[in-house]
This record gives C-alpha cells, structure tokens and sequence, in this order.
C-alpha cells in the first residue's frame, strides 16, 4: 500500500467534505480496507497493494470529484481501473446507479468485484452494527447483487454478506 494514496483519498474526501454516518469518511474506508485483509488470502498476493489502495480509493470518482487521471497519477493503472470500474453510472434513483453497465464493469477489472465486495461488507456489517434503515436496502438488494457480480472465487465473501444480512 501506498501511504501518499492513502493520504490522498483520506485527503480527497476531507476537502468535499464527505461523512459516513457523522463520522470523517476515512472511518468506511478503514472499514473496507479492514474487510480486505479479512479476505485477503483470496487474492492474488501480488495484487494485495494495488488491491488495498483501490480500498482506499474506490469512492474517489464517484464522491471527490476525482477523474480517472488524477487517480491514476496518484497510483497506477490497475488501481485507477479498479475506481473507475466502482464508479456509478449517473442516475436519479439508486437502481439507475447501479445497472447493468456498471456490473459489467466490475465484473471485467480485475480484483475489482473483491473491492466491491469489502465495500459491501464494510457497509452491511457497519448497518447491521447500528441496525440501520440501510441493511433492509442491502438485504432488498442482495439476491440481484450476488446475480450481477458472482464469482466463485469469493464464495467466502457472499456467504459472509448472506449471514450478516439474514434478517
């Protein structure tokens, strides 16, 4: 991992003020960056730094007002494409964000269904933590989620989400 993108994304997401629940928004990405080193045996190991600094950073485009360059000055290639690929779609209604061109895209960047995952994780766990409206949104979603980016390779992962999402 690399400390300056750490700082980067932490400093990114500072400068437009973004929150998680009240908190500073590097508390979620701490969180996701936690569920990956939960997981990380999963991966390739060669990949773990690109993989924990898209952690850091896969909110960057979509919330900071990041583009694909800047992050990809700031890092590399396969961590911007990572991004890029969980940037959501432009839409008026959650379903719009997220549909069928956005899964594509994360279902052909590498490692980038993993970081949607910890992403996933991080935020059902946080919900289920706090018994959050959003874990009912999460459990709604669920069964399309798993649908729309499954792979074998981290069955570990969608069992976890199934059992932090059973009502």
């Amino acid at each position: 991992m690399s400390q300056s993108f750490r700082k980067y994304a932490i400093g990114c997401h500072k400068a437009t003020n973004h929150e998680y629940d009240g908190h500073p928004y590097e508390f979620h990405l701490q969180m996701v960056v936690d569920e990956m080193h939960r997981f990380r045996h999963l991966i390739d190991p060669q990949l773990i730094d690109i993989v924990e600094d898209a952690c850091w950073g896969h909110d960057l485009i979509e919330d900071c007002r990041q583009t694909y360059n800047d992050v990809r000055s700031k890092s590399n290639t396969p961590t911007a494409d990572i991004i890029y690929a969980l940037t959501n779609e432009k839409g008026r209604f959650r379903a719009d964000r997220a549909n069928d061109k956005y899964y594509q895209g994360i279902r052909n960047t590498e490692c980038a269904i993993f970081v949607k995952l910890c992403d996933r994780l991080a935020n059902a766990r946080y919900s289920r933590s706090k018994n959050s409206s959003m874990l009912k949104v999460y459990w709604n979603e669920n069964a399309s989620f798993k649908e729309a980016i499954f792979d074998s390779r981290y069955n570990e992962m969608f069992d976890e989400l199934d059992q932090i999402l059973q009502p």
